[in-house]
This record gives structure tokens, C-alpha cells and sequence, in this order.
């Protein structure tokens, strides 16, 4: 069992000798990433040994799962046994082609990350969260492979992105304070959340933020988080308030119970 843990506020941004009292660590984080958290104690030794190539395999190895979970919290009708037999390269009568792209352009993007991860090339930067969006949001967004250059806004909170002209300096400095956090799980949820409330994208924003954060499990050895289509009531439900209040605390919690990792897991036992 990991502990996963609220730290005081005090434990939470070590910049110096002096650690920041918890108004001005509140700060920081949402000027650094857009929202505030109480930092998770995860114990990496408790874990299974990093090993990049196994995590990969076990990715792989229940791909169509991962890609039926993702689109149906997306509201895609196709079952199970139907984005199996698609991804098998045979055509599902019965659907929109719409639903179909979506699909497949999924696991296009899923392939493209496990290429990068083997070869080393991936990284929390501009290049890769654009080239993934490249391949994930085709025929869906408004562009893809770009940051949007307009307004959007999101369904069911009064939580308004940034404006448009402001993502690439908010992008730097919200990578800048990710590249502080050493653990890598915590790093990995946190951009899941920094993208996703960023917005950075006209479109496909959750979706790319979890192939980056998958991106960084994988490539520092862990398992991959996938968020299970029957638990999408609670995730629409959660991301709701974490917009609205901009506290990732509740949802960090929430994906750590989604890990391939078993052993990832909240101890509740603990008092906060």
C-alpha cells in the first residue's frame, strides 16, 4: 500500500532556505500551472522496480481497453468487442465515421508515444504535446497540432482558459514548474491537470494531457494511468470541481486509484 499523503504546506516548495508560507505556496502553484494542490507523498520504494520496456508491454498489451476507455468518456457508442475489431483493421458497420476517427486516432496516438518512449525522444515540451495532438484530435478539433488561437470555453463550470495570446509564455512557465517536482508520478498527474485547465488546445485537451502524462510513466518506468469507462461519472463529476475550485488535490487522489500499479493506492487510514 502507497501512502499518498497531503504534505503541510510548508513541505509542499522547497526554493530555499526559507520555505514558503502556505498563502504564497498557493500562489506560486497557480501562477505556475493554473491551480493549487496539497502535494502527495508517494513512496517510490514501494512500488514495482522502474523498467521501461515492461511497462511499455503491459500498456500494450491491453491497448483496445485503454482506447475504448478513453472515447467512451468522450461519449463514443462503440462497445468494447467493436473498437477491438476495428483496431483489428476490420470496419464496424453501423457507426459515424466521426466515431470511427476518433478511434483510431486515439490509438494512432498511443502507437506514436510508445515509439517516443522507446527511442527516447519524448519530452515535457511544446514539440511533443503538439505532435501527439497531431495525430489524436485529426478531423476533430478545430486545428490540430497547434495551440488554439481563439476563445474557448468549458461545459458545466464558470472556470474561463486563458486567453489565446497568453498559452505559449503560460506553457513555459507551467513546464518550469513541472520540471521541479522530482517524483514522477506526482509530475506526470499534475501536467494531466495542467493541461487539461490550460486548455492550450481548441479541442482533445484531456486526451493529450493524458498521453503526456502517460508519456512520463512510461518513460521514468511506471505503469500508465487509465481511467476506466464505468468510473466516468465520478471523473466528469470530480473535474467539474476541480475547475470550478482549481484544487487538484481530489483529483490527483482519484487518478493514483487508476494506475496498471495496483500497488498505487491511497491509504486513508492516514489522517490529513
Amino acid at each position: 500500500m502507497v501512502r499518498f499523503l497531503r504534505k503541510s504546506y510548508k513541505e509542499q516548495v522547497n526554493i530555499g532556505p526559507e520555505q514558503e508560507e502556505p498563502g504564497e505556496t498557493m500562489s506560486i502553484q497557480i501562477d505556475s500551472i493554473g491551480f493549487s494542490y496539497s502535494k502527495p507523498r508517494i513512496d517510490l520504494q514501494e512500488l514495482s522496480e522502474p523498467d521501461v520496456e515492461r511497462v511499455c508491454f503491459r500498456a500494450k498489451k491491453i491497448l483496445e481497453q485503454i482506447v475504448f476507455d478513453t472515447v467512451k468518456l468522450e461519449g463514443n457508442p462503440y462497445t468494447f468487442p467493436e473498437v477491438k475489431t476495428l483496431l483489428d483493421g476490420i470496419t464496424v458497420g453501423g457507426h459515424k465515421l466521426s466515431d470511427e476517427k476518433q478511434i483510431l486516432n486515439q490509438a494512432g496516438s498511443w502507437m506514436r508515444l510508445f515509439e517516443k518512449v522507446k527511442d527516447q525522444s519524448f519530452g515535457v515540451n511544446k514539440d511533443a504535446v503538439c505532435e501527439l495532438h497531431a495525430i489524436a484530435a485529426v478531423e476533430e478539433a478545430l486545428t490540430w497540432g497547434m495551440f488554439r488561437d481563439g476563445a474557448v470555453s468549458i461545459a458545466g463550470t464558470e472556470y474561463k482558459p486563458p486567453p489565446a495570446e497568453q498559452l505559449d509564455e503560460i506553457f513555459s512557465r507551467g513546464v518550469g514548474y513541472l520540471n521541479k517536482i522530482e517524483n514522477p508520478i506526482e509530475k506526470a498527474m499534475v501536467f494531466f491537470l495542467f493541461g487539461s485547465i490550460r486548455q492550450f488546445f481548441y479541442d482533445v485537451n484531456k486526451r493529450v494531457s493524458r498521453l503526456m502524462m502517460n508519456g512520463i510513466l512510461l518513460s521514468a518506468g511506471y505503469d500508465a494511468i487509465n481511467i476506466p469507462a464505468k468510473r466516468q461519472l465520478e471523473f466528469n463529476e470530480k473535474m467539474i470541481r476541480f475547475y470550478d475550485s482549481r484544487d487538484g488535490t481530489e483529483m490527483l487522489e482519484f487518478l493514483a486509484t487508476c494506475s496498471l500499479d495496483p500497488q498505487l493506492a491511497i491509504d486513508k487510514s492516514v489522517p490529513f
